[in-house]
C-alpha cells in the first residue's frame, strides 16, 4: 500500500518563500533584544492587591473612642458594597485603619473609587470639629511597590540638624527622579517653632490660649489687597506681615488695654526647635538617618537603583564633606540581580545541555537549529510581554527555564520526522520538510494544547497568590504558542538549508576548513586581548570576547577530532542497537501486557504507602537559608519612644554578640524605632512601642557554604528574658505575605467574652505544651494606661463652659496645636502651642489648669475656672487596640513554628489539643493565616488539576475519536504521580503545597504530549495496513527517539535549577573564575516545582514506552474478544 504524504500549508508557504521567513526571523531577533532591555526588572512581580485600606487620623482619643466615633461609621457605609470578601479594622490611639478585601474578579481602581465614595457618605457621621479629624480619612491601594526598594544612610560626627540638612539635600534629588514615588525619614528630627507657655503667667495676664493663637495667626500673613493702576501700569497691592526671625514672634502683643500690653515673650518661650523625636534609626549600632525610598509601580528596579547610586556618588564626591558617612542598605535590586543573572545563567547551562543531547541524535548543524527555537520563542515572548505591560521578574524568568525543555519538544519531532522521512538524501529535503511537518502536525498541535492545558485554569489564579503566581502560566502559554509558531513556520526553512546527507567529506578540504576556522579564531582572540590592555578597562569585556574565542576554537576543534566520530557512532551504532533492544524488550512486554498493567497500579499503591512512611515535610511556601533576620521588639501600648529605644539597643547587642563571630557573613546589622518596626510589611505608621532590629547577610555565593538559618534559633534564645517586652524573631518573606503559621482567631461581639476566652484559650493551650510552637501571643493589649477627665456637666454647664472647650484647651496643653506656619528661604515649618514641657506632664498643673474666657451673662467679663472645679480625674486601664473582622470584634492568638518542625503537624496538634477546649457561648474560634490561606490554595489547585484533566480529556476525544486511546493516554496523568511519590519518599524532599502543587498540575500537561505521539503513529501505521502488534513495536521503535528526547530535554532543562548549579559566565571569560556553587534562593524557591517536573516525566518516560503501548495493545485484544462473544451467539443460531 502506497503511503499517502499530507502538507500543512503555513509550513510549505514559508519553505518556498524563505526570503521572507529569514527576514522575520531577524526582525523578531532583534525586536526581541530591545524588547527585553525595555521590560522593567523586578525580584517579584510587582502587583496591586484587590485590597483598599482607609486610614483615618483622631489625635489623642483612646481605642474604644476612634472605634464608636469613627471606624463603626466607616464600616457601616463600606459593608454595603458589592464584591466585598471581608473587612477588618484596627482602633488604636488616635488612629483607625480599615482594610478592606474585595474578590478577585473586582476591579481595583474601581473598588477604591466605591470606597472612596462610601467614606465621603461616612465623614458626615464622624466628629465634626475640624480641630478633631486633622485630615480626612486616607483611601489607598495596596501594592507591592510600597515597600522600600533601599535603605540610605547618612551618619558621621555630625549633629542630627546638620544630618538631616544632608538628609534633605539627599531626599530632594532622588525625589527629582521620575522612577522614585516618595522618600521617607527615619531617625530625623522635624524642625517646628515652639510657643511653651508658662501657664502661670498666662493664668494671671487672663489669656486664654485662643488669644494667643487668633495673634499669631493674624500677624502672620500676607494678604494680596488687589491691583491698582500707577502710570498705566497695574501693579499688585499686598500686605506682608509673615514673621522672618523668631525675635519678631517675641514682640507680638497679644493684647493690650488701658493697662500694660502683654507681649508674647511674657508669657512664653519661643524657640526654633524640633518635634519629640518620633523614630529611631541606627546602623552597625550607630545613630543615623535613613532615607526609605519607594519607587513607582511599574519602573524598572534595577535602574532605579543605578540612579540612586548615581547621586549618592555625586553628593559624596562634590557636595558633602568627606568624613560624612553615606551607605545603601537593603537595596532590592541586589538580590534581584543575583535572582536574574542565576535564572539567566541556569537557562545558558539548560540550553547548552539540551544542545549537548540533540547533537547526539541529531548531528550538531540539526542540534543547533533545534536549538534555535529557544531563543527565537523567547524573543517572541518579549515582544508579546513588553506589549500587555509585564515585568521581568523572577516568576517570568522561571516561566522561561520550565519552557526552556518543553519548547523544544515541537522543533524536536518536526526535525526529527523531517531527518526520517529525508532519508540521508533519498526523497528532496525541501519535499521532505513539508511532508514531515504535515504528518507530525496535529499530534504536535495536540501535544501542545494538552501541555497548555493545565497553565489555562492557573492563569485564573484568584486571591493575593494568584496575583503574585499568574505571571507563570500566562508567560508560558505565551512562549509555547511562540514555539509552536518556530517549529512550523521557521525550523522547516533552517532544515531545508542546512540538513545534507551523511557523506565522507574530503580529508584534504576538512583539514584546510578546519586550519581556516581556527586561524581565523585565533586572530580575533589576539585582537581582543590586544584591544582589551590598551582600553585600560576594569571590566575587560574585551578580554572576555577574546578569552570566549578561544573556548570556541577548543570547543569546535574538541567536535571535529573527537565529538564527531562519536556522534557518528552513537547514531550508526549504538542508538539503532538500543532501538532493537527496545523492540525486543516490547515484544516480550505485549505477551504479557495486564501483568505490566496490574504491576504498575500495585507500584502506585507502594508509592502512596512509602510517601506515607516517610512522612514528608508540609509547607506552604518554600523556605530558603535567610538573608535578613528581623527581631521584632513590642512593649506595651503607650510606651515612650526613648525607652522603647533603650530596650531595643539591648536587643541589638545581644544580637551582635550572635554574629561576633561570623562577621564574614553580615553585611549590616539596622535597628529601627517606631517607623518601620511591624511585623506587617505594609505598614508605615508611627508606633512608639515598637523596634526592629535586622540582620543582612551577604550574598549566597559568598558565604562558603555556610547556613544562616542556623542563627534563627540562637538570636531565639539570646533575646529571651527581657522583663514586660514581647520579641518575635522571623526571616524575610519569600512571596506574597500568607501571615503565620499559627493563626487563632477569637471572634464575638462582647470584648469581656473575648478577654476572658482568648486568656483561657492562651493558658490551656501553653499547658498543653506542643513542641514546635515558639510562643502563643495575643495581639489583645487589655492594660495601657489612661487617664480620663470626667466633666460633671451640671458644674460646668453652671460656669457657662462647654466640654470642647474643656477638650481643646487641654489637648492643646498637652499635644500641642499648630497655630500657623513660618517660612523661610527654602521651607515652611509648623508653629506650635503649647504648655511648656515640666508643665505639660505634670498632672497636678493640668489638672487645676483654668479655663479662661468671657462670660457673655456678665457683659463680657473675663472668668478663669480651674478643671478641678467640674472635671474628677480618674486613672484606669484601656484596651491597646481594639480589631474587628466583618463587624466583629476579634482576638488573634499567633505564633511562628520552630526551624525544625512541621507546620501543618504542629497546628494539627494545637487543633486536638483544642478540641477539648470549651468555648463560651457567643464566641467563635477559628483557624486563619497560613492555614486559611493553604486550604485555599490547596482547594483552587485541586480544582486547577481537574479543569486541566477536562480540558486534555476533550482535546483527546476530538483528536482520537476514541474512549479506549483517550483513557490510555490520560492514564499517564494518574500513574506519572509514582514518579513524584518515590522521589519524595526516597530523598525525603519538602511537599511545598503551592510549588509542588504546581509542579503537579504542570506535568499533567507535558506527559501526555508523547502519548499523543506514540498513540497517533500507531494508528497511521494500522491505517496503512500493518497487524496491530507489529504497529506498536514499530511505532515504539520509531517514536522512542522523539520521545526520549523531548523527556530529556525537559528534564535537563529543569536539572541545574533543582540543583542550583550556577556558573557566572560572565566572570568565565572575563576573570578566568566562574564562580561555580550549588543552591541559592532560586533553588530553593523553585526547586521542590523543578524536582516535581524531573520525577515525574523521569517515570512517565517509562510508561509512554512500556505501559502505553501494553495498554493500546490490551485494548485492542479486549475489543478483538469482544467481538468474537458477539459473533459467536450468530454462529450457533
Amino acid at each position: 500500500m502506497e503511503k499517502k504524504f499530507k502538507e500543512f500549508g503555513p509550513t510549505s508557504w514559508s519553505i518556498d518563500n524563505k526570503t521572507a521567513i529569514y527576514l522575520l526571523t531577524v526582525f523578531i531577533t532583534l525586536a526581541g533584544i530591545l524588547a527585553y532591555n525595555a521590560l522593567p526588572k523586578e525580584k517579584f512581580p510587582d502587583i496591586v492587591l484587590p485590597q483598599i485600606s482607609v486610614v483615618t487620623v483622631y489625635p489623642g482619643a483612646a481605642p474604644k473612642n476612634v472605634e464608636n466615633l469613627v471606624t463603626k461609621p466607616i464600616e457601616k457605609k463600606l459593608k454595603g458594597i458589592t464584591g466585598v470578601k471581608k473587612i477588618t479594622s484596627n482602633s488604636v490611639q488616635g488612629l483607625s485603619f480599615i482594610m478592606v478585601e474585595f474578590n478577585s474578579d473586582q476591579d481595583v481602581s474601581k473598588a477604591k473609587q466605591a470606597v472612596k465614595d462610601k467614606v465621603d457618605e461616612a465623614e458626615a457621621d464622624l466628629p465634626p470639629s475640624p480641630n478633631e479629624i486633622v485630615a480626612p480619612p486616607r483611601v489607598a491601594e495596596i501594592e507591592f511597590s510600597e515597600m522600600p526598594i533601599l535603605f540610605v544612610n547618612v551618619s558621621g560626627d555630625y549633629n542630627l540638624d546638620q544630618l538631616k540638612r544632608y538628609a534633605d539635600d539627599l531626599k530632594d534629588k532622588i525625589e527629582g527622579l521620575k522612577e522614585i514615588k516618595r522618600v521617607d525619614l527615619v531617625g530625623a528630627l522635624d524642625r517646628e517653632i515652639q510657643i511653651d507657655v508658662d501657664v502661670y503667667k498666662m493664668e494671671a495676664a487672663q489669656i486664654s490660649f485662643n488669644d494667643i493663637e487668633m495673634a499669631v495667626a493674624y500677624e502672620n500673613k500676607t494678604i494680596p489687597a488687589g491691583n491698582i493702576s500707577v502710570n498705566e501700569m497695574s501693579r499688585s497691592v499686598s500686605v506682608t506681615g509673615d514673621f522672618t526671625t523668631v525675635e519678631k514672634m517675641n514682640n507680638l502683643i497679644v493684647t493690650s488695654g488701658p493697662g500694660k500690653s502683654v507681649y508674647l515673650r511674657d508669657i512664653a518661650t519661643i524657640k526654633d526647635g524640633h518635634k519629640e523625636q518620633e523614630s529611631f534609626g541606627r546602623h552597625d549600632g550607630k545613630n543615623v538617618i535613613t532615607l526609605n525610598i519607594v519607587k513607582r509601580s511599574g519602573e524598572n528596579l534595577i535602574e532605579s537603583s543605578d540612579k540612586i547610586r548615581e547621586i549618592v556618588d555625586e553628593l559624596k564626591a562634590t557636595e558633602f564633606p568627606e568624613n560624612l558617612v553615606v551607605e545603601i542598605t537593603g537595596d532590592q535590586s541586589e538580590e534581584t540581580r543575583i535572582t536574574l543573572h542565576d535564572l539567566i545563567n541556569t537557562i545558558i547551562i539548560g540550553f547548552i545541555l539540551v544542545t549537548i543531547i540533540l547533537m547526539f541524535f541529531m548531528g550538531a548543524t540539526n542540534a543547533m537549529f533545534v536549538g534555535l527555537s529557544v531563543p527565537l520563542s523567547m524573543f517572541i515572548a518579549f515582544l508579546v510581554l513588553s506589549g500587555i505591560g509585564y515585568s521581568m521578574n523572577m516568576i517570568v524568568l522561571f516561566a522561561f527555564l520550565l519552557g526552556l525543555g518543553i519548547v523544544v519538544d515541537d522543533a524536536i519531532v518536526v526535525v526529527e520526522n523531517t531527518h526520517r522521512i529525508y532519508d540521508n538524501g533519498k526523497m528532496p529535503i525541501k519535499q521532505a520538510a513539508k511532508y514531515a511537518a504535515g504528518e507530525v502536525f496535529l499530534p504536535v498541535l495536540s501535544g501542545t494544547a494538552t501541555t497548555l492545558a493545565p497553565f489555562v485554569p492557573l492563569a485564573f489564579w484568584s486571591g493575593m497568590m494568584g496575583e503574585f503566581m499568574k505571571y507563570l502560566p500566562i508567560t508560558l502559554i505565551i512562549t509555547l504558542t511562540a514555539s509552536l509558531i518556530v517549529a512550523y513556520i521557521m525550523n522547516p526553512v533552517f532544515a531545508v538549508d542546512f540538513m545534507k546527507p551523511h557523506e565522507e567529506v574530503d580529508q584534504a578540504k576538512r583539514k584546510k576548513r578546519i586550519r581556516l576556522v581556527s586561524v581565523f579564531l585565533i586572530v580575533f582572540a589576539v585582537l581582543f586581548h590586544l584591544g582589551d590592555m590598551g582600553s585600560g578597562s576594569q571590566t575587560h569585556g574585551a578580554r572576555g570576547i577574546g578569552n570566549f574565542m578561544i573556548l570556541m576554537l577548543l570547543v569546535y576543534l574538541f567536535y571535529q577530532f573527537v565529538l564527531e566520530k562519536m556522534i557518528k557512532k552513537f547514531q550508526e551504532k549504538t542508538w539503532p542497537a538500543m532501538q532493537d533492544r527496545y523492540a525486543r524488550f516490547l515484544d516480550r512486554v505485549l505477551k504479557r501486557p495486564r501483568q505490566i498493567l496490574f504491576g504498575t497500579i500495585g507500584l502506585l499503591f507502594i508509592s502512596i504507602v512509602a510517601v506515607a512512611l516517610r512522612a514528608p515535610k508540609v509547607e506552604f511556601f518554600p523556605t530558603a537559608d535567610p538573608n535578613f533576620i528581623y527581631v521584632y521588639v513590642s512593649l506595651p501600648v503607650g510606651t515612650d519612644v526613648q525607652y522603647t529605644d533603650s530596650i531595643t539597643k539591648v536587643v541589638e547587642k545581644r544580637v551582635m554578640k550572635v554574629m561576633q563571630n561570623d562577621t564574614d557573613l553580615v553585611e549590616s546589622i539596622m535597628a529601627n524605632v517606631a517607623v518601620g518596626a511591624s511585623e506587617d510589611q505594609f505598614d508605615v505608621s508611627s508606633q512608639s512601642h515598637k523596634g526592629k532590629v535586622g540582620v543582612a547577610f551577604v550574598k549566597f555565593g559568598e558565604r562558603d557554604g555556610k547556613s544562616t538559618a542556623v542563627f534563627m534559633d540562637k538570636i531565639r534564645e539570646e533575646v529571651k528574658g527581657i522583663p514586660g517586652t514581647e520579641i518575635t524573631v522571623a526571616q524575610e518573606a519569600n512571596g506574597p505575605p500568607v501571615g503565620k503559621p499559627i493563626s487563632i482567631e477569637i471572634t464575638g461581639d462582647r470584648f469581656e467574652d473575648l478577654m476572658a476566652a482568648s486568656s483561657a484559650l492562651k493558658r490551656y493551650l501553653d499547658s498543653v505544651n506542643v513542641p514546635g510552637v515558639e510562643e502563643l501571643k495575643t495581639d489583645l493589649i487589655s492594660s495601657k494606661p489612661e487617664i480620663s477627665f470626667v466633666v460633671d456637666r451640671e458644674r460646668s454647664n453652671r460656669e457657662g463652659i462647654k466640654t470642647g472647650a474643656i477638650g481643646t484647651d487641654l489637648r492643646t496643653a498637652i499635644a500641642g496645636k499648630q497655630i500657623s506656619r513660618f517660612k523661610d528661604a527654602n521651607e515652611d515649618y509648623p508653629i506650635m502651642l503649647r504648655l511648656q514641657d515640666d508643665q505639660r506632664k505634670n498632672m497636678d498643673v493640668l489638672s487645676n489648669m483654668k479655663v479662661t474666657y468671657r462670660d457673655m451673662a456678665k457683659m463680657g467679663m473675663i472668668r478663669q475656672v480651674p478643671m478641678s472645679a467640674f472635671a474628677d480625674i480618674s486613672y484606669n486601664t484601656t484596651y491597646g487596640g481594639i480589631k474587628r473582622k466583618n463587624q466583629k470584634r476579634v482576638v488573634t492568638l499567633g505564633s511562628n513554628v520552630l526551624n525544625d518542625f512541621n507546620p501543618n503537624e504542629v497546628v494539627a496538634q494545637l487543633q486536638a489539643a483544642a478540641a477539648g477546649f470549651k468555648v463560651p457561648d457567643g464566641v467563635e474560634i477559628n483557624y486563619t493565616g497560613q492555614q486559611e490561606e493553604q486550604a485555599e490554595q490547596m482547594g483552587f489547585l485541586s480544582t486547577a488539576l481537574l479543569i486541566s484533566i477536562g480540558i486534555i480529556l476533550l482535546i483527546l476525544i476530538i483528536q482520537f475519536n476514541s474512549i479506549s486511546k483517550t483513557l490510555i493516554i490520560l492514564s499517564e496523568i494518574l500513574l506519572s504521580i509514582i514518579g513524584v511519590l518515590l522521589g519524595l519518599a526516597i530523598t525525603g524532599m519538602n511537599f511545598s503545597i503551592i510549588m509542588t502543587m504546581v509542579g503537579i498540575v504542570a506535568l499533567a500537561g507535558i506527559v501526555v504530549r508523547n502519548g499523543i505521539l506514540l498513540v497517533e503513529f500507531i494508528d497511521i501505521l494500522v491505517e496503512e495496513g500493518k497487524p496491530v502488534r507489529e504497529a506498536v513495536i514499530e511505532a515504539g521503535r520509531i517514536r522512542m527517539t522523539p520521545v526520549i528526547l523531548t523527556a530529556t530535554a525537559t528534564i535537563l532543562g529543569m536539572i541545574p535549577l533543582a540543583v542550583g548549579f550556577n556558573i557566572d559566565f560572565v566572570t568565565m571569560f572575563t576573570e578566568l573564575n566562574p564562580h561555580i556553587y550549588f543552591g541559592g534562593d532560586s533553588v530553593a524557591f523553585w526547586g521542590p516545582l523543578a524536582w516535581t517536573i524531573v520525577f515525574g516525566l523521569a517515570f512517565a518516560t517509562f510508561l509512554t514506552l512500556i505501559l502505553v503501548p501494553a495498554m493500546y495493545y490490551l485494548a485492542y485484544l479486549t475489543k478483538e474478544r469482544v467481538r468474537g462473544w458477539r459473533k459467536k451467539p450468530a454462529t450457533t443460531h
